[in-house]
């Protein structure tokens, strides 16, 4: 639902989030920070600032609704907050909103420079969920290894999708480590253990779960979207050598598990109505969603229009102020499947969410070269090296190098906002334990 919160004429007595490219009055995204010498409590961010939800929750400031919103999300983690719904989260933001707006008494003792303050993981996150919803990056891929056949059979009727590992989930800035792994080189008989040489990153979204389910009670389609909580920048880091040879039968492990990156702030489905948009259409021939994953109401705006960014810097970059290399730029509509579709489809057997669980749509790609959101697309396999501003070139990553993701809402009429930036330096294997 679009209101005044969202008004593009709305500014704030916050200097730094006027024309902010993130973090304008129209956003107030939630995440928890760390004030140097105090606890973590949870914050909102606006402009180079953020507010502190355990200062403004005990200073009288607000009432009713607003006041309980805030004492949960003034809390260590957000998963309190993040499950108690829209109606919760609707009440902090309106009352933010006014406190924070140009021509409101100032409350600088709310406030702490954004950079001075330590970011955590915004919410305790219980399981962790990669979809594969980017039907580009799929067929790209499947292109590689099955050039006459690269989507398998059930792509485009089953969200597809795989379990990661909630332990390793990491917030931006954190160094992201070269992994260790079998690997099974061309032309020979047997795998070697040892560093792995093809590692990659994945442009995705993260979507927050809200409001859980009980084991056993799906979630509807139509009520769905009601789950999710927010959205983030996800990177699921890749090592492309030993996923290729631990993959089969079972998919995933220790090639997906070593490390995934997500920018700290949860975007509220609230500062993101204007960017709703219509599922894209499928291609002539492509089956309608089977009567559990169909929506009326989510196909015409259950989808997202975000522009997506990748970017690249190096060490000999970073020595010589050359800025960031745009790997990439694309958009969130290229997703197959929905949100609130990969909710129902996840709950469909019965499998309980709860508040604070992360989804990951899958990379998303467009279908330029332009928009292609990892290396192994970039670089067709590693068969074809990108040339960097240095003459430096890249199939798969160098230790050193840093990657950084990037989304906008951008639509006309309305304030642009922003996700922060999802980072992450790659950093030497340590030594093989053989």
């Amino acid at each position: 639902m679009i209101d005044g919160t969202h008004a593009p004429t709305l500014k704030s007595w916050v200097a730094s989030a006027n024309g902010h490219p993130d973090f304008p009055i129209q956003n107030l995204p939630f995440g928890v920070i760390q004030p140097r010498g105090e606890t973590r409590r949870g914050a909102v961010a606006i402009g180079d600032s953020v507010v502190d939800l355990a200062r403004l929750r005990d200073s009288g400031l607000l009432s009713g609704t607003a006041q309980a919103a805030c004492s949960l999300a003034a809390q260590p983690t957000l998963n309190d907050f993040l499950g108690a719904g829209a109606t919760i989260r609707r009440a902090l933001r309106v009352a933010l909103s006014a406190l924070l707006a140009e021509g409101a008494p100032l409350r600088p003792g709310l406030l702490h420079e954004a950079a001075a303050c330590r970011r955590h993981l915004p919410a305790r996150v219980g399981d962790y969920t990669d979809f594969y919803a980017g039907i580009n990056h799929a067929a790209n891929v499947g292109r590689l290894f099955r050039p006459d056949n690269p989507l398998m059979p059930n792509y485009k009727w089953i969200p597809i999708a795989y379990h990661g590992r909630a332990s390793s989930i990491r917030i931006s800035g954190e160094p992201v480590r070269r992994p260790l792994g079998q690997i099974m080189a061309s032309g020979v008989d047997s795998p070697a253990f040892g560093p792995c040489q093809r590692l990659d990153y994945e442009l995705e979204m993260g979507i927050w779960i809200g409001a859980g389910n009980e084991l056993g009670e799906p979630v509807r389609i139509g009520a769905a979207a009601d789950h999710i909580a927010g959205y983030c920048l996800l990177n699921d880091w890749s090592a492309r050598d030993i996923q290729a040879w631990e993959y089969q039968p079972l998919g995933p492990f220790l090639g997906k598990n070593f490390q995934t990156t997500i920018s700290g702030w949860i975007v509220t489905p609230e500062a993101l109505a204007p960017f709703r948009t219509g599922q894209a259409s499928r291609a002539a021939g492509d089956p309608q969603p089977l009567p559990y994953l169909y929506d009326e109401t989510d196909r015409k705006s259950g989808a997202l229009a975000l522009e997506l960014e990748a970017l690249l810097t190096t060490v000999e970059m970073r020595a010589k102020n050359i800025p960031a290399h745009r790997l990439s730029i694309g958009s969130s509509r290229d997703i197959y499947w929905t949100p609130a579709q990969m909710v129902a489809h996840h709950t469909a057997n019965g499998c309980n969410l709860n508040p604070g669980d992360l989804f990951g749509t899958g990379t998303i790609s467009s279908r330029t070269r332009d928009g292609l959101g990892s290396l192994l697309e970039i670089s067709n396999g590693g068969k074809e090296p990108l040339k960097l501003p240095t003459g430096e070139t890249r199939t798969f990553l160098f230790d050193g190098d840093e990657i950084i993701l990037r989304a906008h809402g951008r639509r006309e009429g309305f304030a642009s906002i922003g996700f922060g930036d999802c980072r992450a330096v790659l950093t030497p294997a340590l030594e093989s334990p053989v």
